[in-house]
């Protein structure tokens, strides 16, 4: 990996192992990560789980949206490979401050939650900011964040409009522009850094995607083979 470039795992390793599961993220682990990314729903109990699709239809043996269910409910169902869905609390403690955990809130009710967890594993936990990274396409719930916790740093998604999020990511002081990969020029890039943010692109998958990533030098790849890069 060149140097300064940060390796991290797309839903934990999401093309070796089901996304999203603690077998996935054990696995991006064991490969030496910089970082994981993991999706945040709030379900019908309130906890938070770590899934990616509003729907449990495609990676479930359960049909519906996932806020329609109990956690208990959730954790009786079976992902692809016979895996269980996970809290954002079991994927914290799996972790353990051993990297950059980047958690992108999907659902809408996640923020106050997600807020309250940060701030108790990094006052009671030893987590430190600085391996927290949160982001979501809903810039609104990243404001609502920043409301409320001036510490925790975000990432602005992008997959239209990089002046956007740039201009988001200013109103918001935010730490990090993660845009699709396919939006980057090796200009647009270092524009992006010359305001003062990081570059995080995903999700580059393809060798020759990835050599691109780091000729254009952005400051970190999400992959779903991190040990590609």
């Amino acid at each position: 990996m060149k140097e300064d470039l940060l390796k991290i795992g797309h839903r934990g390793a999401k093309g070796h192992v089901t996304e999203n599961t603690l077998a996935s993220i054990q696995k991006a682990m064991d490969l030496d990560v910089d970082g994981l990314e993991i999706d945040i729903h709030r379900c019908k109990t309130g906890e938070l789980v770590v899934f990616h699709d509003f729907t449990l239809d495609r990676l479930s043996n359960g049909q519906g949206d996932i806020t329609n269910f109990t956690l208990s409910e959730l954790k009786a169902l079976k992902l692809k490979g016979a895996y269980e869905i996970p809290t954002l609390v079991e994927v914290l403690d799996l972790v353990h401050d051993k990297c950059l955990l980047n958690i992108e809130l999907k659902g809408i009710d996640t923020v106050d939650g997600v807020a309250k967890i940060i701030e108790a594993y990094v006052n009671t936990k030893r987590w430190t900011y600085k391996n927290i990274l949160v982001s979501s396409f809903q810039h609104n719930l990243l404001a609502t964040l920043r409301e409320r916790n001036q510490e925790v740093p975000l990432g602005i998604l992008t997959e239209t409009n990089l002046k956007e999020a740039i201009d988001v990511a200013k109103e918001l002081k935010a730490t990090a522009i993660h845009p699709d990969f396919t939006m980057l020029t090796k200009e647009n890039v270092a524009q992006i850094k010359a305001e003062g943010y990081k570059v995080y692109a995903w999700t580059v998958n393809e060798y020759k995607d990835i050599e691109r990533m780091v000729h254009y030098k952005v400051d970190g790849i999400i992959s779903d083979f991190p040990d590609r890069i």
